[in-house]
């Protein structure tokens, strides 16, 4: 008789035995695959648009535009004697980086429930290539603030930058982290609750005047000015302000509150997703 000879496996593929195995490292393993999903959403997005690429421009320039109007003009809210048109491009370009992880985090099993179903791949590649196209997207919007900025420092607007803009990549990191780990915490609920996904856009809308965006924190009543500081998105929009511009409030506090909520809502995320990701074709 001959002896069985034992088979070397490059990968081997076995279920998650722990709540907590959060297998990051597979994911870098497959850092090809999320580089062409990124590179494959950034194209695909605009590619037979007739503006292309502009509508990166074009939506936070037309959205500020009709907040200076509505919001400037109109009610007559205070944006602390910074020129309207940049206020709101600071709060919009932060905002929107947020809401877009989010949004597209929050359908990650929804959308890609057929390539799920016949692919095996670690299933945290596609949340977090949204992260990353809407990280090359933030950055091209980055650079339009950074171009109207520039436009108002030296045109003498009341501006006084200070070395709080340092912080700029962690208020990022915290950004990135907080999108994401609703996102993935909503998607998952969303395999048995499709309710969520009908909620999603309208609830980041709602959330968003409860976030200093088209206000400065300061104008809010102090009766409920903790209640807005508990969204952890303040210190990270407020600080933004605060440092390029020089106008809003900066407090260490709120800023370890925001990283602090955001580490343990990213880790729960993980979690939770993975726990999802074993039986997610028998529900959907």
């Amino acid at each position: 008789m001959h002896k069985t000879q034992k088979e070397d496996w490059d990968i081997v593929i076995e279920p998650k035995r722990s709540l907590f195995a959060l297998n990051l490292k597979e994911v870098w393993q497959y850092r090809d695959l999320l580089t062409l999903i990124v590179r494959r959403d950034i194209v695909a997005q605009y590619k037979q648009t007739i503006l292309g690429p502009a509508w990166y421009f074009i939506q936070p320039v037309f959205t500020t535009l009709v907040f200076t109007v509505i919001f400037g003009r109109l009610a007559g809210l205070s944006t602390d004697s910074v020129p309207p048109l940049l206020f709101y491009l600071a709060g919009i370009t932060n905002w929107n980086y947020f809401a877009s992880v989010l949004n597209k985090t929050g359908v990650t099993f929804r959308d890609n429930q057929q390539i799920f179903g016949k692919v095996y791949f670690p299933r945290l590649v596609m949340p977090f290539s949204v992260v990353i196209t809407g990280l090359v997207r933030y950055g091209i919007q980055f650079l339009l603030f950074a171009g109207f900025y520039l436009y108002f420092l030296f045109s003498g607007a009341p501006l006084a930058p200070n070395a709080h803009a340092l912080l700029f990549p962690f208020l990022v990191l915290i950004l990135a982290g907080l999108g994401l780990g609703f996102g993935l915490i909503i998607t998952s609920f969303t395999t048995k609750y499709r309710d969520l996904i009908f909620l999603l856009q309208f609830g980041v809308q709602l959330l968003m005047y409860a976030t200093p965006v088209i206000y400065p924190l300061s104008t809010v009543p102090e009766n409920y000015r903790w209640l807005i500081a508990l969204n952890p998105m303040t210190s990270v929009i407020e600080t933004f302000k605060y440092g390029f511009l020089g106008k809003g409030t900066f407090e260490w506090a709120y800023l370890a509150y925001s990283f602090g909520f955001m580490a343990v809502l990213l880790l729960l995320g993980i979690v939770i997703f993975n726990k999802t990701e074993k039986n997610f074709m028998d529900t959907v």
